[in-house]
């Protein structure tokens, strides 16, 4: 279903028609996945559980480096594991390209003029707490889980979620927009030290970007990397863990030596792919679903 009821705040030009297609050059456990670019007309999908529904619900935010989304490998592949839980997954394709931040060849790393994305989380989470009854979900047991860009979107959704970023459209807009818990896959954009030339004394520096305000209201995280991931390394959770101990909010973090990046929850060698289950048993213990 759309999100947006009219027209999408702060549109900007397609550049050209959405397209789906799949991607075979860079499997991934043996197989090819499936990317969408050119995303004008925000969606979300709702996944019902099957069979036990714990009332526990979760937005999903795939990744692509805010130019596509990795649709099936990050997106239909965890509705799957999340509705055999008994947890309700939406699924939100959000507005790509260019809708967060992103790394140019010649600039570097670029912000867009609007987080047209995050304006989109906003919107979802919103609507999915309003529509908490009918969709069989208990509305304070409403999570994010994001990887790559989608996981740097869920730290923005953990930490901009007083005011909208955008006017506000109809009742669903006067919910809460906060995440009641928060899940990152190999997030990326959140160590400052990334765009800096090296030098002796701040090569190591960890320090978190200024633009995520970390608070105590922050909900409870849970973090997950490879060390040998090298498009987005493990500073990047790391600076996230320490500002969240640092503000006292409950965080779990698991760092494997091997597993690269998006990799997604397909089985493959490294144990790191068996990341599900940690989740399942965080979950539990924060009271977000029962055994």
């Amino acid at each position: 279903m759309p999100i947006w009821p009219g027209s999408v705040p702060d549109a900007q030009p397609a550049a050209g028609p959405e397209d789906m297609k799949p991607v075979e050059d860079s499997l991934v456990a043996g197989k090819p996945w499936v990317e969408i670019e050119n995303v004008s007309q925000p969606t979300m999908t709702i996944y019902s559980p099957k069979g036990r529904n714990t009332g526990a619900a979760v937005v999903v935010f795939p990744g692509g480096g805010y130019k596509i989304l990795a649709i099936d490998l990050e997106g239909t592949e965890v509705a799957d594991w999340l509705t055999s839980k008994g947890i309700t997954c939406v699924l939100l394709k959000y507005r790509v390209p260019f809708s967060g931040p992103y790394m140019d060849e010649r600039r570097g790393r670029v912000y867009p003029k609007a987080p047209m994305a995050l304006e989109d989380a906003q919107r979802t989470v919103g609507l999915v707490r309003f529509h908490a009854p009918e969709w069989h979900i208990d509305p304070h047991k409403i999570g994010v889980l994001g990887f790559s860009a989608g996981g740097h979107l869920v730290a923005g959704m953990s930490t901009q979620f007083e005011h909208r970023l955008y006017p506000a459209v109809d009742a669903a807009d006067k919910e809460s927009c906060r995440p009641d818990f928060a899940v990152a896959l190999y997030p990326g954009h959140l160590w400052v030290n990334e765009d800096r030339k090296p030098s002796p004394e701040g090569d190591k520096k960890l320090e978190l970007r200024p633009d995520i305000h970390v608070t105590r209201q922050t909900p409870p995280t849970f973090l997950l990397q490879a060390e040998n991931d090298y498009v987005d390394g493990i500073n990047q959770s790391l600076v996230y863990y320490i500002a969240l101990k640092n503000a006292d909010v409950p965080v779990e973090m698991h760092l494997y030596a091997q597993g690269g990046h998006a990799f997604g929850l397909r089985p493959a060698k490294f144990p790191i792919t068996r990341w599900p289950e940690l989740v399942e048993t965080w979950l539990r213990t924060i009271g977000m679903i029962s055994e």
